[in-house]
């Protein structure tokens, strides 16, 4: 009331104040559709939100899958799991291309697919990629080496396999073990192991015989990471496979993890001095170039593996592996067999501490015959091997 008789009535929802009491309802109505178009604006402008924003999550979770799917992809193209096929279909494949590009003559062509196919049949390696003889050259040249090496000491007999126009790019693993095998061959301890095995495998023959060792009941989980099948494929294989065919052998053998760098900038030298007491037996002294009856190493880093097949001392005390790489031609390892007195060629054997950087490395190394009874053991103990750890 204004007190001169005057009826004002005041909008509940704002600060306006009408005479009349119609005016004031539909003022209030007013106030009340547009807070209903509002908040029904709010509720469509929240709905649209929510559905771009699940459109948003459903293409990125299609996007993380296709590209979780070509990573996959490209890890078994990689690691040869792809089912593209194995060592006969890369050399063939090889060798078509050689022929295209004119560097192989057709009747070449036929002549080396009879020869490979010959050899596959019997299982065995053409050795088209051996070069024998480097450890005698090497034991000559250090008996007349006056210069910085104290000792040396060196694997028996040991021939380097370098990979072929079959497994260019994957077959390092199944070399090094061409090369161990080599050697064991050549000792008489390993005989009754090796009866069966006279000559070297050829790849294909290689993948078939890990195959034997996981039926066997070898290491059922790396098994199952290859679907249990090598044969026909182009896998990579590592020291755990190596473990295993070795084993099946009955051949006395064990992997060692060297899971961290132990020196500074990243080197390994408890890897090196580990290497110094295998071969020199905790002796040091001695004749200055002992050609002992230790088999060579398998060498297994991320992505690559090599041979060791000695170790050097020098005057310094600082130590030198002696490594035969699979990716190292037959021409260059037949240099080695000239007589060099300066050593250069000893570049491509020779890794110093600083040579080895890789994060990780991991070797298999062979020490004597097991009996049926400890065969059966390891099998049983490989389904839950752990390597053992390098402080």
């Amino acid at each position: 009331d204004t007190g001169n008789g005057e009826q004002l009535y005041e909008c509940p929802m704002c600060t306006l104040t009408c005479t009349n009491i119609q005016i004031l309802e539909e003022h209030v109505d007013l106030h009340l559709e547009e807070q209903s178009f509002s908040e029904g604006g709010n509720i469509r402008d929240l709905e649209l939100a929510q559905r771009l924003q699940t459109e948003e999550d459903k293409w990125q979770r299609s996007e993380e899958d296709k590209q979780e799917r070509e990573e996959f992809k490209k890890l078994q193209r990689q690691y040869g799991l792809d089912n593209s096929g194995g060592y006969k279909q890369q050399f063939l494949k090889n060798m078509e291309r050689e022929v295209d590009r004119g560097r192989m003559q057709p009747f070449e062509y036929h002549k080396r697919k009879a020869d490979m196919m010959e050899c596959l049949a019997f299982g065995i390696d053409d050795g088209k990629t051996k070069t024998s003889g480097v450890i005698e050259a090497l034991c000559k040249y250090y008996q007349n080496e006056n210069k910085d090496v104290r000792h040396v000491w060196l694997s028996t007999g040991v021939d380097h396999f370098h990979s072929s126009l079959g497994d260019r790019g994957w077959g390092c693993g199944y070399r090094n073990f061409q090369m161990l095998l080599s050697s064991l061959l050549q000792n008489s301890l390993y005989n009754d192991c090796l009866r069966d095995t006279t000559l070297i495998p050829s790849i294909p023959k290689i993948q078939s015989m890990i195959e034997d060792a996981w039926r066997e009941g070898f290491d059922p989980h790396g098994a199952s990471h290859f679907n249990n099948r090598l044969h026909d494929s182009k896998a990579w294989i590592g020291a755990c496979e190596i473990y295993s065919l070795l084993t099946s052998l009955r051949i006395k053998c064990q992997i060692i993890d060297f899971h961290k760098p132990t020196g500074p900038m990243g080197t390994h030298p408890h890897l090196f001095e580990w290497v110094l007491r295998y071969y020199s037996g905790d002796n040091e002294g001695g004749a200055k170039v002992v050609c002992t009856s230790k088999p060579p190493i398998y060498l297994q880093h991320q992505g690559h593996s090599r041979t060791v097949v000695g170790i050097e001392e020098k005057k310094n005390k600082t130590l030198c592996l002696l490594l035969f790489d699979p990716g190292c031609p037959s021409q260059e390892m037949q240099k080695l067999l000239k007589q060099n007195s300066d050593g250069t060629g000893l570049k491509l054997l020779r890794k110093f501490v600083g040579s080895l950087k890789e994060k990780q490395y991991q070797i298999v190394a062979v020490d004597g015959v097991l009996s049926l009874e400890e065969k059966a053991a390891r099998c049983h103990a490989s389904q839950v091997l752990t390597s053992e750890k390098i402080p």
